[in-house]
């Protein structure tokens, strides 16, 4: 088996940028006999922790105990032909990186900075890897032109479901199935604070709850008002049904005023409360939507408790497929990363 180089560039180096390299320094033996392939990671650029390039390649050792002991990359050791401090953009131009794998802060409403760096990637016929759920979103047509245009590869499978492959699944394994609709639990926060009320807290008391685990941010809007699943949804829409969606297509409700009167309706009624996203294809025309629905016992949907996320595509030829997993966290989400990596090289 011959093998393969392929340098990347990290943008972010936070709790998933962190995962990505710990995921490629473990399985470098691995990859190497699998899939003859050996992953360099030679840049890393993040607007706080700063930023470190070499073309031969990072240690990756090194580069983890650095940010893990100090909070930035300033103690990373340097050597001859480290060059320190670029800036995102000059990272993305001038690295000698194959595939930038963007996992940045970014800002859900304008998809920012991560647009703007997909633009630069593909217009320097560079792939790119991604968490961020902004660009894929908001930008899915124009970017996937661009990308095209250069010839570069796009890969995104971690912004719905991280590592579990919801978007995989409808377009490889169920490849000459007509899809008709795609839904699904696409928040574990959300799944989460759905799950303590059926066990009796109210909605305020299961969302401390959340916060104290991790689950929910301190701001937990885009989560409990729907927003996270929403674009989510567009994403599955353009993707996977090949319809361009935009958020704004999307109507949007979230769990936050359902009440424990709420939860026992379902319960007398034998169903169970989720937040659904979903996609349906009708006469040609695709619409969508994300709002808390009474699930009956019988849909898988239903039984998905706590973090978990799942997705159910219906299908003309096998009927409705499931698919469960984790829908968040750092190494998931790097598995997802890396997934993408070994199908842009193999």
């Amino acid at each position: 088996m011959t093998l393969q180089t392929h340098r990347l560039a990290l943008i972010g180096f936070g709790v998933v940028g962190q995962a990505v390299a710990e995921v490629i320094r473990r399985k470098h033996t691995h990859l190497e006999k699998t899939h003859g392939l050996n992953l360099q990671i030679t840049a890393v650029s993040d607007l706080l922790k700063g930023a470190v390039y070499h073309p031969e390649g990072l240690d990756l050792a090194a580069l983890l105990k650095a940010v893990q002991s100090t909070g930035n990359l300033a103690d990373y050791p340097g050597h001859p032909g480290l060059i320190r401090g670029w800036d995102s953009l000059t990272t993305i131009r001038q690295s000698n990186a194959n595939t930038i794998i963007e996992v940045s802060y970014t800002d859900v409403k304008t998809g920012q900075p991560a647009i703007d760096h997909c633009r630069a990637a593909f217009s320097n016929s560079k792939n790119v890897v991604m968490s961020n759920k902004g660009p894929v979103a908001l930008a899915y047509q124009e970017l996937s032109a661009l990308a095209k245009e250069n010839g570069a590869r796009w890969g995104f499978e971690s912004t719905v479901m991280s590592g579990t492959p919801a978007l995989r699944m409808p377009q490889t394994c169920l490849v000459g199935n007509n899809i008709t609709e795609v839904s699904g639990i696409f928040n574990g926060t959300t799944n989460y604070i759905l799950t303590k009320m059926e066990e009796g807290l109210t909605y305020e008391a299961a969302l401390q709850q959340a916060q104290e685990l991790g689950y929910a941010e301190a701001d937990p809007t885009a989560d409990v008002e729907g927003f996270d699943a929403q674009g989510k949804v567009v994403i599955l829409a353009n993707v996977v049904m090949g319809a361009p969606l935009r958020k704004e297509d999307v109507p949007c409700r979230g769990i936050s005023r359902l009440t424990p009167a709420d939860i026992d309706r379902a319960k007398a009624e034998g169903k169970r409360w989720k937040l659904i996203g979903w996609a349906k294809k009708e006469n040609g025309r695709v619409t969508a939507g994300v709002g808390p629905e009474m699930l009956p016992l019988t849909d898988p949907l239903a039984g998905i408790m706590g973090p978990t996320n799942a997705i159910t595509c219906h299908t003309d030829l096998i009927g409705p497929v499931t698919l469960v997993g984790a829908g968040a966290g750092g190494s998931p989400t790097a598995a997802g990363i890396l997934a993408d990596i070994i199908n842009i090289c193999c």
